[in-house]
């Protein structure tokens, strides 16, 4: 890899205001450039409705119509040059932000918005198929604005007409670059997702690639393959589909795009092999460029010398101090017509869906990862002591003893300290899920559900039953073996997020990524103040209506809906033998909304 570099960007706040109104300045940080190649990627992941950026936090402030500027920008910077740049999405576009969330239908503006970019290779992630709603506008919608560019290697749609099974898209992409002239194999999987709805089916990778037309496709005679997917890059998936395409050309380079886990990541398959993740919630661009592709000619192909191709990588800060740097451009002749156009359409939708109304202040920053759990700035502490036992109880029983239980990956975001706008609920809960129950359950067997969770994964997890789907989704990254219960859980040293430089040495940098990854300690773009995170359980419980003085009898065992397999399960192995037939509805409104109504009833709007 080649050395990093530092520049110090001293350009005035005041030249760099977001397009969004309410977004923060972005702050002055030293940054590194980009490293150019014959062929240069752009890649976006797990944006999960946040195009109009981090309203609370400036050095990812930039919203979508910013990023299509710079993507514009650097292509014109690409054609000057002479390469190529090309952009990359690998899915969970939806869910997990008021502009997607708050809408009737769910997605109303985000469509129209996010097909302004001219992404050239894009596929689907689970997010998009947990809903059968969301599963046909990815058919009906998004496959169309990406006609010949999205791809689907491993899933099919239902047609709700025919009841026919189709290909939710083409299953591969073959295509030469513009100014290069490389010849490009694209791919675009799914990991193997069980909890998709019935409107569509997701093929495991393992079966997929034995098909005809992916041994057909891995043989075509090209310059490169490019494996883009909501896959984490170590994952089993990506392994297989790597050794598949290696068993048919040993020496083709081979450029894999990851997503799902929500992390910067760098993996090295082989010397010719590298796959890049960009992080999550449009924080980050991901930059990949690729030096030293040898094109092939007819039946002669020329050897890809592993010491002549070289892979390096960004993750680029989204705001846009950063997009000036990188461009070489300033407030004045960055924006491009279309981002523009785009930012205000952004703005419209906010302010139609009235975004930016507030629920009450949050009195304090309750974080997901940055505090230990159980501590009082956890939100997961916050939730399980203070919101649930208070908005969760159902009044028909609410003197009965009862236990709930929630899966931290229902929150999946930090709060501020400030507004809590009706945005923000969406932003820490977007999901429609509900409680539900199980009525008089034995305490003995109710007690135990919590500990066999979240340390019995290895014992009880299947396929279809995987206990890594209850955490938060940047946890994929950072688990190790199980603790013996919740509270041992201890502080994250997880070596994607080692210091890169001491604070004192920048005692004004914001605190933020300081990745490491197979690439070394310089793939961030821009500096910061290294973050502690610590790990969280599957699930956290609370307690309510428990008499002081002993133990009950029975209680009713209250769960978030998406984690009733799980729960099931648990009480199978504690010898209860509850089915699907025995749960109940408990609240009909969704944590969402029991959430915003402890907040409106708690915290004052007085800012």
């Amino acid at each position: 890899m080649a050395k990093g570099w530092l520049v110090w960007m001293s350009l005035l706040a005041s030249l760099a205001i977001a397009e969004q109104p309410s977004a923060p300045k972005p702050i002055a940080a030293p940054i590194r450039p980009l490293p150019w190649g014959q062929l240069n990627f752009l890649q976006t992941t797990d944006t999960h409705g946040w195009l109009a950026g981090h309203l609370q936090e400036p050095q990812y402030s930039a919203d979508w119509g910013d990023y299509i500027s710079f993507a514009e920008r650097m292509r014109e910077k690409a054609d000057a040059i002479g390469v190529d740049l090309l952009l990359v999405d690998t899915g969970d576009r939806i869910e997990g932000n008021g502009l997607y969330d708050a809408s009737d239908p769910k997605g109303k503006y985000t469509s129209d918005i996010f097909k302004g970019q001219d992404i050239d290779i894009i596929c689907p992630g689970n997010h998009e198929l947990y809903q059968i709603a969301s599963g046909a506008r990815e058919y009906d919608v998004t496959v169309p604005n990406f006609k010949g560019k999205y791809i689907a290697s491993n899933l099919d749609y239902i047609d709700p007409k025919t009841g026919e099974q189709v290909p939710m898209a083409q299953r591969y992409r073959k295509f030469t670059t513009k100014n290069q002239g490389i010849r490009v194999l694209a791919f675009g999987f799914l990991f193997d997702f069980t909890g998709n709805a019935n409107n569509t089916v997701v093929q495991p990778v393992e079966e997929t690639i034995k098909e005809q037309w992916f041994q057909d496709a891995i043989r075509e005679k090209v310059d490169l393959f490019v494996v883009a997917g909501h896959v984490t890059l170590p994952g089993r998936e990506y392994k297989a589909i790597f050794r598949a395409i290696r068993s048919q050309n040993w020496d083709t380079p081979i450029q894999f795009f990851g997503g799902h886990s929500h992390i910067r990541d760098f993996h090295k398959y082989d010397s010719k092999a590298y796959g890049l993740q960009a992080g999550r919630y449009m924080e980050t661009i991901g930059w990949m460029s690729i030096e030293g592709i040898k094109k092939k000619s007819g039946e002669i192909e020329e050897s890809q010398s592993s010491a002549g191709i070289s892979f390096e990588r960004r993750y680029i800060d989204n705001n846009l101090f950063g997009y000036h740097y990188h461009t070489g451009l300033n407030a004045t002749t960055f924006p491009t017509d279309h981002g523009l156009n785009i930012s205000t359409s952004i703005y419209k939708a906010r302010q139609a869906l009235d975004l930016d109304h507030n629920f009450g202040c949050a009195p304090k920053d309750l974080w997901m990862s940055r505090a230990p759990y159980p501590s009082e700035d956890s939100l997961y502490t916050w939730l399980e002591n203070e919101v649930v036992p208070d908005v969760v109880v159902n009044p028909e029983r609410k003197d009965v003893p009862t236990l709930a239980i929630t899966n931290t990956g229902a929150m999946r975001f930090d709060i501020f300290k400030g507004a809590f706008t009706r945005d923000a609920t969406y932003i820490i809960s977007p999901f429609v899920s509900k409680y539900r129950y199980i009525k008089d359950v034995p305490y003995e067997s109710a007690k135990r559900v919590l500990t066999i969770i979240n340390n019995a994964g290895q014992v009880l997890s299947t396929p279809e039953l995987d206990f890594s789907q209850l955490a938060p989704p940047e946890q994929l990254s950072i688990r190790t073996s199980p603790s013996p219960s919740p509270p041992s859980y201890q502080p994250n040293n997880n070596n994607l997020q080692s210091p890169l430089l001491s604070s004192p040495n920048h005692p004004h940098l914001l605190p933020g990524y300081t990745t490491k990854d197979d690439g070394g300690d310089e793939g961030d773009d821009t500096l910061h103040t290294p973050i502690t995170f610590y790990r969280v359980p599957n699930v956290i419980q609370s307690a309510l209506s428990l008499p002081a003085d002993h133990d009950p009898d029975v209680v009713d065992l209250v769960f978030i809906d998406f984690i009733e397999p799980w729960v099931l399960a648990a009480l199978r192995f504690t010898g209860q033998g509850y089915g699907a037939s025995d749960v109940a509805v408990y609240r009909n409104e969704t944590l969402t909304e029991l959430m915003a109504k402890w907040i409106m009833k708690n915290w004052g709007k007085d800012c």
